[in-house]
């Protein structure tokens, strides 16, 4: 019998060329990842840079279920990444693609390259609207996504 795939959720965002036609593009390439056996999307949003400069994002995330490791995961986000030219010039860039792996499971790690829970995700607007399209009942750091996203202050976002 199959191990059962974890729940993973991964933030996904852009704002260079032809952001939402990117995102299209990357869910049907994590939909073609080996190990990844189901990927659900959440509507995109459109938001202004978070501590930082620039055009305005587009925005979603994705419910992704797989059979990879937490940094195994990570790694083919990077390539993905990578292959529609994201550079990283200076801290918070401008980016064609930007993917953060936001939850995997119950796993809680700090590692030198992933901190899970992602450490920011219940104080961004971008993340935490489109979380709960997929996710309506979950819970962060002890509250439901509904009291985070209740806190969310000066953010402009629209689904787009």
């Amino acid at each position: 019998m199959a191990p059962v795939p974890a729940r993973a959720y991964i933030g996904l965002g852009a704002n260079l060329g032809d952001g939402a036609a990117t995102l299209r593009q990357v869910l049907a390439e994590l939909r073609g990842l080996e190990g990844v056996v189901a990927v659900k999307a959440s509507p995109f949003y459109r938001s202004a840079p978070v501590e930082a400069a620039g055009p305005d994002f587009i925005n979603a995330v994705a419910a992704v279920d797989t059979h990879l490791a937490p940094l195994a995961l990570l790694d083919a986000l990077q390539a993905l990444e990578n292959r529609h030219g994201r550079q990283r010039p200076y801290k918070n860039a401008p980016r064609t693609l930007d993917l953060d792996l936001l939850l995997y499971g119950d796993v809680a790690m700090d590692h030198e390259r992933l901190s899970l829970p992602h450490p920011r995700m219940h104080l961004r607007a971008f993340v935490l609207l489109p979380l709960r399209d997929l996710a309506p009942g979950l819970v962060l750091k002890g509250r439901n996504i509904d009291d985070w996203v209740g806190e969310i202050r000066d953010q402009a976002i629209e689904r787009a």
